[in-house]
C-alpha cells in the first residue's frame, strides 16, 4: 500500500500546470495640461516670437491658466486665442503652439485617437471613432481633400484647412461647415467638389453620432 501511494504521489506532482496569461491592449492616458505640456507650448511660442519670456495673454499664458486639468478642446481654443494675439494670423501656425497642443490630445486616450479592438471595426482599423471636434486629425483629413484640388503641399491662403483651423479645437458646427465650404470654394472657382473638404467635415460630423 506505502509503495502505490508513493508512485502515485509522485505522478500526481509530475503533472504540468496550465497557466492563463491575459493580455491587455495598452491605452494612452488622457493628456493634462502639466509641466511638461505647457513646457512644449511655450518652445513652439518661441519661435513665433523669438523671445526668452512667454508674452502676456500668449499661448503659454493661456495654458498655464489650466495648469493641472485635462487638455479639452476649450483649453486649446483658448491656446489658439492666446496664438492669434501674437500672429495676428485667424488660423493656428504649423508646429505652432495650438498644432501641439493639438498633437498631445490627439495621442491621448480623451482624444479618440488610440487604436483598440473595441472601437474599430473591420473597415476601419486603426482608427478610433470620429470626434466631432475639429481636432488635429480632422483637419489634416480636410487638408488632405484640399491637396487632391489644388495638387499643392501646402494649403491655399484661406482655403478650407485654413478655415478649419480658425475654428481648432471647437465642435464641428454648422458656423465652422460654412467657413470650411467658403474656403473651399476658393480653390474650386466658387463650387463645391464632391468628396471634397466639406463633405469630409460633414462626414465626420455623422460619424460621431452614430
Amino acid at each position: 500500500m506505502s509503495t502505490r501511494f508513493l508512485r502515485f504521489t509522485r505522478l500526481a506532482t509530475a503533472t504540468p500546470l496550465h497557466r492563463t496569461f491575459v493580455t491587455t491592449t495598452a491605452r494612452a492616458l488622457p493628456a493634462v495640461v502639466d509641466a511638461h505640456f505647457i513646457s512644449q507650448i511655450t518652445a513652439a511660442e518661441k519661435t513665433l516670437t523669438l523671445q526668452t519670456d512667454p508674452v502676456q495673454g500668449g499661448p503659454t499664458a493661456r495654458a498655464q491658466s489650466h495648469a493641472g486639468q485635462p487638455l479639452t478642446a476649450q483649453i486649446i481654443h483658448d491656446i489658439t486665442m492666446g496664438e492669434r494675439s501674437i500672429t495676428g494670423q485667424e488660423g493656428p501656425v504649423q508646429n505652432g503652439p495650438t498644432a501641439v497642443a493639438q498633437h498631445f490630445l490627439s495621442q491621448s486616450a480623451g482624444g479618440n485617437m488610440v487604436a483598440d479592438p473595441s472601437t474599430t471595426t473591420g473597415g476601419n482599423t486603426g482608427a478610433g471613432p470620429a470626434s466631432g471636434v475639429l481636432d488635429s486629425a480632422t483637419i489634416s483629413k480636410i487638408t488632405e481633400k484640399e491637396k487632391r484640388i489644388t495638387g499643392s503641399e501646402e494649403p491655399v491662403k484661406s482655403g478650407p484647412t485654413a478655415r478649419a483651423q480658425q475654428h481648432a479645437g471647437e465642435p464641428i458646427s454648422s458656423q465652422a461647415l460654412h467657413d470650411i465650404t467658403e474656403g473651399e470654394k476658393k480653390v474650386t472657382d466658387g463650387k463645391r467638389v464632391k468628396g471634397g473638404p466639406t463633405a469630409k467635415a460633414q462626414s465626420e460630423l455623422t460619424r460621431s453620432r452614430s
